[in-house]
């Protein structure tokens, strides 16, 4: 048997209850190994179901799985539970979710930051380099070492899009300025980098946060769930040092003590999105085309610079504003090699 556990959208609680009454009106997530509660896309997509289940009737629970060896039974778990919906979070579910599509072709099933083809499986992609564009940018203007960075926890594409995006924004700010800010910690060009190697382990994250910063770099975006807690840490203690959070708005979501060093966050909609791909699942309009978030669509932008506020002059938000148009336009092209 699996090591899962089972959590309504309204109980604290474990529960080993899958079964559902109403296959139309339910659905079951399915986390990656990182857990439910990773500031990160497990807990962004879990908010879109809470949603789905409070405000359009969908009763929604969620398997957390623990380790690898929990993906494939989660999943098949989560198809045994008879719902119409179930979803799925990251590219470790990617083949479990495929098999399971490919042999329930009347269960809907969508997946977060992952493409599996299927007639009855719905890719949730974003395009982060966008948003994260604006934040290299950002960093780069307000950078007072010349020196700026990120990092991964693995070297894949849902991953290096964000620091592919951040390296072309502080290649743009030193172009448009005449400087030469400093991008540590990824080369867009060989596509490698630094990487914690899990999303898991914030020792690893405060260790590498700190070889970065002695290496120069005052503002640091970690693109590595819960790793990057380990960032914020090192950049708190460091002082003279911001971070930039990725996926949902750090400031909320992390403890209240890294507030002072939140200088934005890279943002996806996972939230949204979720729970309009679930509300679709109970009024047939589903389909198997990918939904991709952009800053056209809302699906992807940058978070408020909070207490930092005063640390971005208007002349740099004047010009974040003009760059954000110009993606919107279609005017400026974010290319990636990992775009969606």
């Amino acid at each position: 048997m699996s090591a899962l556990v089972l959590l309504s959208a309204c109980a604290s609680a474990p529960s080993d209850d899958v079964a559902a009454t109403d296959s139309t009106h339910c659905a079951r997530m399915v986390t990656n190994s990182g857990g439910l509660d990773d500031r990160s896309f497990n807990q962004s997509s879990w908010a879109g179901l809470q949603a789905a289940q409070a405000e359009d009737g969908i009763d929604a629970k969620v398997l957390v799985s623990t380790s690898e060896t929990d993906l494939a039974p989660n999943v098949e778990q989560a198809v045994g539970s008879g719902c119409g919906f179930v979803l799925t979070v990251g590219y470790e579910l990617a083949a479990a979710t495929q098999e399971q599509a490919a042999a329930n072709p009347d269960i809907d099933f969508a997946i977060v930051d992952e493409s599996v083809e299927g007639e009855n499986v719905k890719p949730i992609l974003f395009d982060t380099a966008q948003a994260s564009y604006l934040a290299g940018y950002l960093a780069a203007g307000v950078s007072k070492t010349g020196a700026v960075a990120t990092f991964g926890g693995g070297n894949q594409p849902p991953v290096t899009l964000f620091m592919d995006g951040f390296s072309d924004g502080v290649d743009a700010y030193n172009a448009a300025h005449g400087t030469a800010v400093e991008l540590l910690g990824w080369s867009k060009e060989a596509q490698d980098g630094s990487f914690t190697g899990d999303f898991e382990d914030v020792n690893k994250g405060k260790q590498l946060a700190q070889a970065l910063i002695d290496q120069g770099a005052d503002v640091i975006m970690p693109v590595a769930g819960q790793v990057g807690e380990g960032a914020a840490s090192a950049a708190l203690d460091a002082g003279g040092v911001s971070v930039i959070w990725v996926d949902n708005d750090g400031y909320d979501t992390l403890p209240e003590e890294y507030r002072p060093i939140m200088l934005t966050s890279v943002i996806k909609d996972t939230e949204q999105a979720v729970q309009q791909i679930a509300v679709s699942s109970t009024d047939d309009s589903f389909t198997a085309e990918p939904y991709v978030g952009t800053l056209d669509n809302g699906g992807v932008d940058i978070a408020p610079f909070h207490d930092l506020a005063s640390s971005v002059p208007a002349e740099l938000q004047a010009e974040l504003d003009a760059v954000r148009a110009s993606i919107v336009s279609g005017e400026l092209v974010v290319e990636s090699p990992s775009a969606p």
